[in-house]
Protein backbone atom coordinates (compact mmCIF):
# COMPACT_ATOMS: atom_id res chain seq x y z
CA UNK A 1 0.00 0.00 0.00
CA UNK A 2 1.37 3.32 -1.25
CA UNK A 3 1.89 6.32 1.96
CA UNK A 4 -1.02 8.90 1.40
CA UNK A 5 1.55 11.38 1.32
CA UNK A 6 2.99 10.05 -1.84
CA UNK A 7 -0.40 10.12 -3.66
CA UNK A 8 -0.83 13.31 -2.25
CA UNK A 9 2.34 14.77 -3.74
CA UNK A 10 2.30 12.94 -6.90
CA UNK A 11 -1.24 14.59 -7.04
CA UNK A 12 -0.22 17.54 -6.40
CA UNK A 13 2.76 17.56 -8.80
CA UNK A 14 0.33 16.67 -11.48
CA UNK A 15 -1.80 20.00 -10.90
CA UNK A 16 1.34 21.88 -10.94
CA UNK A 17 2.54 20.66 -14.56
CA UNK A 18 -1.09 21.14 -15.42
CA UNK A 19 -1.04 24.59 -14.65
CA UNK A 20 2.09 25.71 -16.31
CA UNK A 21 1.57 27.99 -19.01
CA UNK A 22 -2.30 28.84 -18.11
CA UNK A 23 -3.42 32.30 -19.84
CA UNK A 24 -4.28 35.37 -17.31
CA UNK A 25 -7.58 35.04 -18.79
CA UNK A 26 -7.56 31.00 -17.41
CA UNK A 27 -6.43 32.10 -14.00
CA UNK A 28 -9.62 34.25 -13.80
CA UNK A 29 -12.24 32.11 -14.97
CA UNK A 30 -14.87 30.49 -12.56
CA UNK A 31 -13.66 26.83 -10.98
CA UNK A 32 -16.44 24.63 -10.23
CA UNK A 33 -16.27 26.38 -6.40
CA UNK A 34 -19.42 29.04 -6.80
CA UNK A 35 -17.85 32.36 -6.70
CA UNK A 36 -13.78 31.03 -6.80
CA UNK A 37 -11.62 31.53 -9.84
CA UNK A 38 -9.61 28.78 -10.78
CA UNK A 39 -6.57 31.43 -8.96
CA UNK A 40 -8.65 31.21 -5.98
CA UNK A 41 -9.04 27.30 -5.88
CA UNK A 42 -4.79 26.64 -6.14
CA UNK A 43 -3.93 29.89 -3.40
CA UNK A 44 -6.28 27.82 -1.47
CA UNK A 45 -4.64 24.44 -1.81
CA UNK A 46 -1.25 26.05 -1.14
CA UNK A 47 -2.59 27.77 1.61
CA UNK A 48 -3.68 24.63 3.58
CA UNK A 49 -0.81 22.73 2.29
CA UNK A 50 1.21 25.48 4.56
CA UNK A 51 -0.97 26.02 7.32
CA UNK A 52 0.26 24.05 10.78
CA UNK A 53 -2.56 23.31 13.19
CA UNK A 54 -1.08 26.28 15.49
CA UNK A 55 -1.77 28.55 12.75
CA UNK A 56 -5.11 27.09 12.14
CA UNK A 57 -6.48 27.40 15.69
CA UNK A 58 -4.60 30.85 15.94
CA UNK A 59 -6.50 32.40 13.04
CA UNK A 60 -9.99 31.01 13.99
CA UNK A 61 -9.68 31.97 17.61
CA UNK A 62 -9.11 35.34 16.26
CA UNK A 63 -12.52 35.21 14.27
CA UNK A 64 -14.39 33.83 17.43
CA UNK A 65 -14.52 30.59 16.66
CA UNK A 66 -16.83 31.11 13.96
CA UNK A 67 -16.56 29.78 10.12
CA UNK A 68 -18.31 31.97 8.44
CA UNK A 69 -15.81 35.29 10.04
CA UNK A 70 -12.65 33.03 9.45
CA UNK A 71 -13.28 32.56 5.73
CA UNK A 72 -14.90 36.32 4.91
CA UNK A 73 -11.08 37.08 6.55
CA UNK A 74 -9.45 34.46 4.52
CA UNK A 75 -11.41 35.70 1.51
CA UNK A 76 -9.78 34.62 -1.69
CA UNK A 77 -9.83 38.38 -2.31
CA UNK A 78 -7.35 39.60 -0.18
CA UNK A 79 -4.68 36.84 -1.74
CA UNK A 80 -1.44 37.59 -3.82
CA UNK A 81 -2.85 38.01 -7.79
CA UNK A 82 -0.93 34.56 -8.43
CA UNK A 83 -0.51 31.95 -5.91
CA UNK A 84 2.28 29.92 -5.29
CA UNK A 85 3.16 26.87 -7.20
CA UNK A 86 1.58 24.06 -6.09
CA UNK A 87 5.14 22.47 -6.62
CA UNK A 88 6.49 24.95 -4.06
CA UNK A 89 4.38 22.95 -1.73
CA UNK A 90 4.32 19.55 -3.20
CA UNK A 91 6.06 17.47 -0.71
CA UNK A 92 4.73 19.21 1.89
CA UNK A 93 3.25 17.04 4.90
CA UNK A 94 2.40 20.25 6.93
CA UNK A 95 -1.68 20.67 7.35
CA UNK A 96 -4.42 22.28 9.54
CA UNK A 97 -5.91 20.10 12.30
CA UNK A 98 -8.49 16.98 10.86
CA UNK A 99 -8.09 13.27 9.64
CA UNK A 100 -5.16 12.90 7.25
CA UNK A 101 -7.45 11.02 4.76
CA UNK A 102 -8.90 14.47 4.11
CA UNK A 103 -5.37 15.75 2.24
CA UNK A 104 -6.02 13.63 -0.53
CA UNK A 105 -9.23 14.01 -0.66
CA UNK A 106 -8.62 17.61 -1.02
CA UNK A 107 -6.11 17.70 -3.85
CA UNK A 108 -7.98 15.10 -5.80
CA UNK A 109 -11.62 17.40 -5.53
CA UNK A 110 -10.06 20.94 -5.93
CA UNK A 111 -8.03 19.65 -8.72
CA UNK A 112 -10.91 18.68 -10.30
CA UNK A 113 -12.32 21.97 -9.46
CA UNK A 114 -9.73 23.23 -12.20
CA UNK A 115 -9.10 20.79 -14.69
CA UNK A 116 -13.22 20.24 -15.68
CA UNK A 117 -13.89 23.74 -16.55
CA UNK A 118 -10.37 24.42 -18.36
CA UNK A 119 -11.29 21.12 -20.12
CA UNK A 120 -7.96 19.43 -18.91
CA UNK A 121 -7.88 15.60 -18.71
CA UNK A 122 -6.09 14.08 -15.74
CA UNK A 123 -5.94 9.64 -15.36
CA UNK A 124 -5.67 9.67 -11.18
CA UNK A 125 -4.42 6.63 -10.05
CA UNK A 126 -6.80 3.77 -9.52
CA UNK A 127 -5.65 3.15 -5.83
CA UNK A 128 -6.24 6.96 -5.28
CA UNK A 129 -9.55 7.36 -6.50
CA UNK A 130 -10.70 4.25 -3.85
CA UNK A 131 -8.71 5.93 -1.11
CA UNK A 132 -10.86 8.94 -1.53
CA UNK A 133 -13.88 7.21 -2.69
CA UNK A 134 -13.75 5.27 0.96
CA UNK A 135 -13.18 8.49 3.52
CA UNK A 136 -15.88 10.68 1.42
CA UNK A 137 -18.30 7.67 2.22
CA UNK A 138 -18.03 7.70 5.40
CA UNK A 139 -17.52 11.19 6.39
CA UNK A 140 -19.90 14.06 6.76
CA UNK A 141 -17.39 16.58 7.33
CA UNK A 142 -18.87 20.19 6.70
CA UNK A 143 -19.89 18.75 2.70
CA UNK A 144 -22.11 15.76 3.95
CA UNK A 145 -21.08 13.28 1.67
CA UNK A 146 -22.09 9.94 3.93
CA UNK A 147 -25.56 11.51 4.52
CA UNK A 148 -25.67 12.66 0.58
CA UNK A 149 -25.33 8.78 -0.19
CA UNK A 150 -27.22 7.05 2.30
CA UNK A 151 -29.69 5.20 0.88
CA UNK A 152 -27.62 4.54 -2.73
CA UNK A 153 -25.73 1.90 -4.03
CA UNK A 154 -22.91 2.99 -5.59
CA UNK A 155 -21.24 1.18 -8.16
CA UNK A 156 -18.24 2.30 -9.70
CA UNK A 157 -17.73 0.84 -13.92
CA UNK A 158 -14.24 1.43 -14.44
CA UNK A 159 -12.83 -0.32 -11.23
CA UNK A 160 -14.08 -2.24 -8.34
CA UNK A 161 -15.64 -0.34 -6.21
CA UNK A 162 -18.98 -0.22 -4.62
CA UNK A 163 -21.17 1.17 -1.74
CA UNK A 164 -24.31 1.42 -0.19
CA UNK A 165 -27.47 -0.13 -0.84
CA UNK A 166 -30.57 1.42 -2.21
CA UNK A 167 -31.18 2.45 -5.76
CA UNK A 168 -28.44 2.18 -8.01
CA UNK A 169 -26.17 5.35 -9.13
CA UNK A 170 -23.41 3.81 -11.54
CA UNK A 171 -20.12 5.30 -13.54
CA UNK A 172 -16.73 5.38 -13.14
CA UNK A 173 -15.12 6.37 -9.56
CA UNK A 174 -14.13 9.95 -10.55
CA UNK A 175 -17.63 11.00 -11.43
CA UNK A 176 -19.06 9.07 -8.00
CA UNK A 177 -16.17 11.08 -5.90
CA UNK A 178 -17.38 14.12 -7.34
CA UNK A 179 -21.30 13.83 -7.17
CA UNK A 180 -20.61 12.51 -2.94
CA UNK A 181 -18.52 16.16 -2.46
CA UNK A 182 -21.46 18.44 -4.25
CA UNK A 183 -20.43 18.62 -7.85
CA UNK A 184 -23.10 19.07 -9.74
CA UNK A 185 -21.58 19.18 -13.23
CA UNK A 186 -20.19 15.57 -12.79
CA UNK A 187 -24.43 13.75 -12.26
CA UNK A 188 -24.41 13.50 -16.04
CA UNK A 189 -21.51 11.55 -16.11
CA UNK A 190 -23.32 9.25 -13.60
CA UNK A 191 -26.31 6.50 -14.65
CA UNK A 192 -29.28 5.59 -12.65
CA UNK A 193 -32.72 7.44 -11.97
CA UNK A 194 -32.03 7.61 -8.47
CA UNK A 195 -29.09 10.14 -9.58
CA UNK A 196 -31.55 12.55 -10.21
CA UNK A 197 -35.01 11.72 -8.27
CA UNK A 198 -35.18 14.53 -5.96
CA UNK A 199 -33.20 17.71 -7.35
CA UNK A 200 -34.63 20.36 -6.13
CA UNK A 201 -38.07 22.38 -6.96
CA UNK A 202 -38.61 26.25 -7.59
CA UNK A 203 -38.44 28.28 -4.70
CA UNK A 204 -36.13 25.63 -2.89
CA UNK A 205 -33.11 26.60 -4.20
CA UNK A 206 -32.44 29.10 -1.15
CA UNK A 207 -32.97 26.29 1.39
CA UNK A 208 -30.76 23.57 2.42
CA UNK A 209 -31.43 19.86 0.76
CA UNK A 210 -32.33 17.32 3.21
CA UNK A 211 -29.84 14.31 3.38
CA UNK A 212 -32.55 12.05 3.51
CA UNK A 213 -33.97 12.43 0.03
CA UNK A 214 -31.58 9.88 -0.93
CA UNK A 215 -30.53 11.00 -4.24
CA UNK A 216 -26.75 12.24 -5.27
CA UNK A 217 -28.28 15.18 -7.63
CA UNK A 218 -31.21 16.34 -4.56
CA UNK A 219 -28.61 16.63 -1.82
CA UNK A 220 -25.98 18.96 -3.99
CA UNK A 221 -25.59 22.32 -2.71
CA UNK A 222 -28.32 24.56 -2.34
CA UNK A 223 -28.31 28.20 -3.64
CA UNK A 224 -27.21 29.26 0.12
CA UNK A 225 -25.04 26.63 0.40
CA UNK A 226 -23.12 27.27 -2.62
CA UNK A 227 -23.25 31.03 -1.75
CA UNK A 228 -21.20 29.77 1.57
CA UNK A 229 -17.35 29.49 1.05
CA UNK A 230 -16.99 27.89 4.11
CA UNK A 231 -17.02 23.91 2.51
CA UNK A 232 -14.33 25.40 -0.36
CA UNK A 233 -12.17 27.38 1.66
CA UNK A 234 -11.88 26.32 5.12
CA UNK A 235 -8.00 24.79 5.39
CA UNK A 236 -8.98 20.99 6.64
CA UNK A 237 -12.63 21.25 5.87
CA UNK A 238 -12.15 18.58 3.20
CA UNK A 239 -13.12 19.88 0.37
Amino acid sequence: MIDRWILVAAERGALADDLVGLTPEQWASPSLCPDWTIRDIAAHLTAAASTSPGAFIGQFAKAGFNVDRYVQAASPAGWAPMPTPPWRVQASKTSPPGPKPTWLGEVVIHAEDIRRPLGIPHRYPPETLRKVADFFKGSNALIGAKNRVAGLTLRATDQDWSNGSGPAVEGPLLPLVMAMTGRKEHVDDLTGKASRRCVPAAGEADRPVRPTTHSVSACLPSTTARASRSACSVPGSAV
